[in-house]
């Protein structure tokens, strides 16, 4: 099993950054790949991006290419998503997940443990 806590949400306006952070605990989090989603009121809970286990294959969606950037520190259990540029239609509950298989990576079903969210508002 692994447990996820994410961090580091909150409001902040247009054009403005936040630093999300996603800690594990319980089984060693370098055997999993990590990936975050978002999901707004209404919609469907969407990918956002992926990291591989060592850090060296990363992915995201086209609305947020050039704008989020994840990366990890496996020495401190922990997956982080940079979000810069930050636009209203990216108000969301971030969620971080956890995979130990190698199927889509932008499908939410191949992920095994989610954490619970943090909230991300921008206001415009």
């Amino acid at each position: 099993q692994v447990q996820l806590v994410e961090s580091g949400g909150g409001l902040v306006q247009a054009g403005g950054s936040l630093r999300l952070s996603c800690a594990a605990s319980g089984r060693t989090f370098s055997s999993y790949d990590g990936g975050w989603f978002r999901q707004a009121p209404g919609k469907e809970r969407e990918f956002v991006a992926y990291i591989s286990r060592s850090g060296g294959i990363r992915g995201y969606a086209d609305s947020v290419k050039g704008r989020f950037t994840t990366s990890r520190d496996n020495a401190k259990n922990t997956v982080y998503l940079q979000l810069n540029s930050l636009k209203p239609e990216d108000t969301a509950v971030y969620y971080c997940a956890a995979r130990s298989g190698s199927r889509d990576f932008t499908n939410r079903a191949s992920y095994d443990f989610w954490g619970q969210g943090t909230q991300v508002t921008v206001s415009s």
